[in-house]
């Protein structure tokens, strides 16, 4: 009977920590693989391997970083075991074409593009801060680099995105 009632409680710790932190983990995913699909692939095989680890979580003050790594990880995993498929441009339809020639109109597109193009040096920080509420410590903590080397890529971050923003708006 004690091995069923761990069991139980292992199970119940694991449905707090998906229901708590499910939508911190999707939004990293998304924003790492800007793919909402590929996402959602990447949340459930993440899960999986939480589930499998879950043990090796001893302090719960340590569940976001530790849930946020094995996404990380884990888009890692996906696009190194997944070719995507490409397309010949040239021998689109018309109406597949037209999807292509469609540009966003609003700024909140044009920022997102532009935070798409940075290098992941740069978005990965950026990403860790401005939407899942990261310190910089947290930050450099959770990718394995230096606070000042944090500072240093959300300042040129920054700097990057407003000069793309800028030269947009001109244009």
């Amino acid at each position: 009977m004690q091995s069923n009632n761990a069991g139980q409680v292992r199970r119940q710790r694991f449905d707090r920590i998906v229901a708590v932190f499910h939508q911190d983990i999707y939004r990293y995913a998304a924003w790492l693989s800007r793919d909402k699909a590929i996402a959602e692939d990447v949340v459930q095989e993440a899960l999986l391997r939480a589930w499998k680890s879950l043990d090796a979580l001893r302090e719960d003050v340590a569940t976001k970083p530790w849930l946020l790594t094995i996404v990380r990880r884990e888009n890692a995993r996906y696009f190194q075991r997944k070719r995507l498929e490409t397309v010949d441009i040239d021998n689109l339809t018309a109406s597949q074409s037209a999807l292509l020639s469609e540009q966003p109109d609003d700024d909140l597109g044009d920022m997102r593009e532009a935070i798409y193009a940075l290098d992941d040096d740069y978005r990965e920080p950026l990403v860790l801060q401005v939407l899942m509420g990261y310190s910089t410590s947290e930050i450099a903590e959770q990718m394995g680099i230096q606070q000042g080397a944090v500072l240093t890529r959300l300042h040129r971050a920054r700097a990057k995105l407003r000069e793309e923003m800028q030269t947009g708006a001109a244009e």
